[in-house]
């Protein structure tokens, strides 16, 4: 038998909401392929099965936010074998604490529910039997010769909790969604093991619901996604901490242009994938800031932290969930090939929620690239703690005037676009960033990039 516990997603990560099973009690198990889906306040994703087996019990249903550490499932060794008493186990299932989060009430009568000295009791069952204030006369056991399983005290606890269901009973997740949403949990119908309310049996009420009408007006009501949440927080606490200033360069790609003419066919038949020009720009804006160090920095208390490894952040659009920005990190040491390779990696694990917190930790600069939609200018909002985030915008064959042999000038078609630097005035002055765009322009017209490919 093995326990399946809240996993410890990030060292500041304290709690989880566990948000979809992909299996259901009975269905077999093999180590390695997706069990569940848990979503913290800094990412989503997906936890794979830790051992082989059949999924005996699911303790702790969709919605319900608990503790890192607490079991949520357990996985036995066959089908419909009970899983064998513990002399010493987990703590019993309790939503995680902190605001909102229900508490269990001690009750006076919890000391005289059960029999201390019974022996056919384990005492981890007498000591669940207490605080969930139930009879062992009146639980039917399932183990051995009708002795009562730690499964079977908290299947009877769920089915108490499940008949009395109140506000105060359900996920914060879910008492969150309701409130602000003034829905009646009494008129949901709940999905979850024996009937509880879920997020998702919440969200298809509200997308049920009727449409608010506004000034003669129907409108579609979305409630925020958790992630959507959080990104407008980031964003709002980001513009009111930094000094936002926008720089913009445009940029001749004509040197790079060339090279992903050259080898891009083979390169995409080597590797599966398209050559952009973003693990160009990227090479470039790395190689730059060993020369404009204060733009991988963050701010202090009235100094400047100046990091001296770049871990390289690449913001990625989860459609109309969300903002995330997984790291590479010390990216410097890296490749456009390894870059190219590296920022598709991220992009499918965030867009599949295969990422975990240690992919979105340590960013010290970010780079954003709405370019490939054919953006023409984007001012960026600053990733916080970070001082500076660069986005990379539509390139266009043009018209420019070039510099021809002979000292003379000729109107040519090459490969433009704008870099847009969204910096913090507090950490760095205009002229500095201005240093930095020239040089990462220099660098993406003069690198031989032919030599890495």
């Amino acid at each position: 038998m093995a326990d399946v516990t809240m996993p410890q997603l990030g060292e500041t990560v304290a709690d989880g909401t566990v948000t979809k099973w992909f299996k259901a009690v009975g269905d077999m198990i093999v180590r390695g392929e997706p069990l569940f889906e848990v979503s913290t306040d800094k990412v989503d994703t997906e936890i794979p099965a830790q051992a082989d087996g059949v999924l005996s019990a699911i303790l702790v249903s969709e919605g319900m936010t608990v503790d890192v550490g607490t079991v949520l499932a357990v996985i036995g060794g066959e089908v419909g074998a009970p899983a064998p008493v513990a002399d010493s186990a987990a703590p019993p299932v309790t939503p995680a604490t902190g605001a909102g989060a229900p508490k269990p009430a001690p009750s006076a009568k919890a000391a005289k529910s059960v029999d201390a000295g019974d022996a056919k009791l384990s005492p981890v069952v007498r000591r669940l039997l207490e605080e969930h204030n139930l009879k062992a006369d009146e639980i039917t056991g399932t183990g051995p010769n009708g002795r009562i399983t730690r499964e079977d005290v908290v299947n009877a606890a769920a089915k108490g909790a499940a008949a009395t269901t109140s506000l105060a009973s359900l996920s914060p997740v879910v008492r969150r969604l309701l409130s602000e949403n003034a829905l009646d949990e009494r008129s949901i119908t709940g999905t979850g093991p024996d009937g509880r309310i879920t997020r998702r049996d919440v969200e298809a009420a509200i997308a049920a619901a009727p449409v608010r009408s506004v000034h003669d007006q129907s409108d579609d009501v979305i409630p925020f996604t958790k992630i959507r949440r959080l990104t407008a927080e980031h964003m709002v606490r980001s513009k009111a901490t930094s000094a936002h200033t926008l720089m913009v360069r445009e940029i001749d790609y004509e040197h790079v242009e060339i090279v992903r003419r050259r080898v891009g066919a083979s390169f995409k038949e080597a590797n599966g994938f398209s050559l952009t020009y973003l693990p160009f720009i990227a090479v470039a804006a790395l190689e730059a800031l060993a020369a404009f160090p204060h733009l991988n920095s963050s701010v202090g208390d009235n100094e400047l932290l100046v990091h001296r490894f770049v871990n390289l952040g690449i913001a990625v659009d989860l459609d109309t969930d969300g903002l995330v920005v997984p790291v590479i990190h010390h990216a410097s040491d890296y490749s456009v090939t390894t870059i190219a390779h590296k920022i598709r990696d991220l992009a499918t694990r965030a867009r599949t929620k295969k990422l975990g917190v240690d992919d979105m930790a340590g960013g010290t600069f970010t780079i954003t690239n709405p370019g490939p939609f054919g953006t023409l200018l984007t001012g960026a909002v600053i990733n916080q703690p970070q001082v500076a985030i660069l986005s990379t915008d539509g390139v266009t064959r043009k018209p420019v005037v070039v510099n021809t042999s002979d000292g003379g000038e000729s109107i040519a078609i090459h490969s433009m676009g704008l870099l847009a630097l969204t910096f913090d005035h507090r950490a760095i002055d205009g002229a500095y960033a201005a240093r930095y765009l020239q040089r990462v322009s220099e660098i993406l017209n003069t690198r031989d990039w032919g030599a890495e490919l």
